[in-house]
């Protein structure tokens, strides 16, 4: 073994390698090519300098377990999303002001990753269109699936930059909330034309705020006490 390769083989194990290896991502230096790859279902960090190849494997199954676990999730939060709003239809004045596909949505960028929640955030609303046909397809059902895309990205990305704290999760959840919002304040101006006579600041103020004040309580109240809950869990 040549020496340079020393202090490496007294860190990591070092195993032959096998035909019909697979990697998905490397990087190179002068001298070192590191790379994961699988070794007979068994994700691996390689390190290869030279004819010296060095292995770092992972739990078996873990990659697909997990891609398994939250696509699961996904799917979970997009069909509370499809049916929570009949259970809240249900109750009289304030039904749809508790804006009931929010919460799934948040929830999946919490749990899932921003991706997921982005995904489940922007396919919901159209979903639900085109099944139950509520909400409308234009304007209301396009412009919630730009908002709820942002809830569920922008939910994921911040938590996932912060401290794991109570304060962390009202942070990102808060944020989310504003941006999404304004996302869906922007799509519906750019549906009337940028016509700020048929959209202008008092209806965005009605539709975002002042007509979602019960949603936008229970979203305060009740996310934090499951992401809180839940994280003490995993």
């Amino acid at each position: 073994m040549p020496k340079s390769a020393s202090l490496w083989y007294n860190s990591v194990v070092i195993q032959k390698s096998g035909s019909g290896n697979r990697s998905f991502h490397h990087s190179r230096t002068a001298t070192t090519l590191i790379y994961i790859a699988y070794y007979n279902a068994m994700k691996a960090l390689v390190i290869q300098k030279g004819a010296l190849r060095l292995f770092v494997l992972y739990e078996k199954g873990t990659f697909m377990k997990n891609n398994i676990k939250t696509l699961t999730l996904s799917a979970m939060f997009l069909a509370v999303a499809l049916t929570l709003p009949f259970l809240t239809g249900q109750i009289p004045e304030i039904g749809a002001m508790l804006c009931p596909m929010h919460l799934p949505v948040l929830l999946c960028g919490f749990f899932c990753g921003a991706p997921w929640g982005l995904a489940v955030g922007l396919i919901a609303p159209l979903l639900r269109s085109m099944l139950f046909g509520m909400p409308p397809m234009f304007p209301t059902g396009l412009a919630m699936a730009f908002e709820l895309a942002a809830y569920g990205a922008i939910s994921s990305l911040l938590y996932a930059r912060l401290p794991k704290t109570k304060w962390s999760v009202y942070t990102a959840l808060v944020t989310a909330m504003v941006v999404g919002r304004l996302v869906w304040g922007a799509v519906r101006f750019l549906m009337v034309g940028l016509d700020i006579t048929a959209f202008g600041l008092q209806a965005f103020w009605a539709g975002a705020v002042t007509g979602a004040i019960p949603g936008i309580l229970l979203q305060l109240v009740l996310i934090p006490i499951l992401v809180l809950a839940l994280d003490k869990q995993r």
